[in-house]
C-alpha cells in the first residue's frame, strides 16, 4: 500500500493548480475583444439597454470582483447564468457532456485497436516492409490535420458512399453511433500515430531487453515472449503518453465538433468564445481542466497498478 501513499496527498496537490487554471482562465476570456452585452443586444442597443445588462450579470464591476464572485460560485458548486442561453451554466454543460464523453472515449478506444496491432507488427517486422508501411501511416497521420482529415472523411463515406451521416448527433444510441463514427475515426488517425510511434520503439527496446532474452533462453516460444513480457512493459509508458497527450485530445474534440456539427462541449465553447458569453467559456474551460488532472490522476494509479518499480 505503500506505492499508493500519494493517492492521499495528491489531490491537495491538485487545488493550486486548480486556482492557477481559474486565474488564467479568468484573464484570458476577459482579454477577448467586444462587450458581451453589445454581442447579446445587437448594434442598435441603447445605452440604457446595455447599461441593464451589464448590471444583470456583473459586468459592470471591477475585475478583481468579477473573479471573487466567479471563485464563490465555484465554491457553492456553481458557475454563473450563460448571457446566450439565459440558464445556469453547469446545467448547460450537463446537457452537452454526453457527445464529448462519448466522442473521447470512443476516440482512444479507436487508437489503442488501431496502434497496438500496427505497432506490433511494426516491431515483430523490424526492417521489413510491414514495418516501412507503419511507419509510412504514423507519418502521413501525423502530417494531415484534424480539420482536413474530418473534411476528406465527410467526402468520402458520408457525400461519395452515402455509408454514414455527415454531421450531427441522432436520437437512438445505434443513430448516435453512426453519428460518431467519422468524429473518432478522425481523432483515431491522428492520435493512434503518436501512440504507434511510442508502443513500437518500446516494444523494439523489450525484445532485445535482458528480460526477453532470458525467457528465449529457457525455452519459451517468441509469441509468448512478445505478449506476456513485451507487451506489458510497453503499456507503461504508452499510458503516461496517453494522459500527456489529454490536452491535445480535448483540443482536437473541439475541432471535430465544428467540423461534425456535433453538440457537445467543444461546440459549446467555440459558441460562447464567438458571442463573449464568458460564464461559459470560463466553466467549459474549468470542466476540461478538471477532467485534464483527473486523467493524469488515474494514469498515474494505472501505471504503479501495472509497474511495481515505479513510485510517487
Amino acid at each position: 500500500m505503500g506505492r499508493y501513499r500519494f493517492v492521499l496527498f495528491r489531490p491537495f496537490q491538485l487545488l493550486p493548480v486548480m486556482f492557477g487554471i481559474s486565474v488564467v482562465t479568468f484573464i484570458l476570456v476577459r482579454l477577448i475583444p467586444g462587450d458581451p452585452a453589445r454581442v447579446l443586444l445587437g448594434a442598435r442597443s441603447t445605452p440604457t439597454a446595455l447599461a441593464k445588462i451589464r448590471a444583470q450579470y456583473g459586468l459592470d464591476e471591477p475585475m478583481i470582483t468579477q473573479y471573487f464572485y466567479f471563485l464563490k460560485n465555484l465554491v457553492h458548486g456553481e458557475m454563473g447564468r450563460s448571457t446566450l442561453y439565459k440558464i445556469d451554466v453547469l446545467k448547460l454543460i450537463a446537457t452537452r457532456i454526453e457527445p464529448t464523453l462519448m466522442l473521447v472515449f470512443f476516440a482512444v478506444l479507436l487508437s489503442l485497436v488501431i496502434a497496438v496491432p500496427l505497432a506490433a507488427l511494426s516491431a515483430r517486422k523490424q526492417g521489413q516492409w510491414p514495418d516501412h508501411f507503419a511507419r509510412i501511416a504514423v507519418t502521413a497521420g501525423l502530417g494531415f490535420p484534424q480539420f482536413w482529415l474530418g473534411v476528406m472523411l465527410i467526402i468520402l463515406f458520408a457525400v461519395s458512399l452515402n455509408w454514414l451521416p455527415v454531421s450531427g448527433y441522432g436520437k437512438s444510441f445505434e443513430d448516435k453511433a453512426l453519428h460518431l463514427v467519422l468524429p473518432c475515426l478522425t481523432i483515431a488517425l491522428s492520435l493512434s500515430s503518436v501512440i504507434t510511434r511510442s508502443l513500437r520503439a518500446a516494444m523494439i527496446s523489450g525484445l532485445n531487453s535482458d528480460i526477453a532474452t532470458a525467457a528465449r533462453a529457457r525455452g519459451v516460444s517468441e509469441n509468448t515472449v512478445f505478449w506476456r513480457h513485451v507487451v506489458p512493459n510497453a503499456l507503461v509508458p504508452t499510458i503516461n503518453l496517453l494522459a500527456v497527450n489529454i490536452g491535445w485530445l480535448i483540443g482536437g474534440t473541439v475541432v471535430v465538433e465544428s467540423v461534425f456539427a456535433l453538440p457537445g462541449m467543444g461546440q459549446l465553447l467555440v459558441r460562447g468564445i464567438f458571442s463573449r458569453d464568458y460564464m461559459v467559456v470560463q466553466g467549459v474551460a474549468m470542466v476540461f481542466a478538471v477532467a485534464t488532472l483527473l486523467i493524469n490522476f488515474l494514469a498515474d494509479i494505472l501505471t504503479v497498478a501495472l509497474d511495481p518499480r515505479v513510485k510517487f
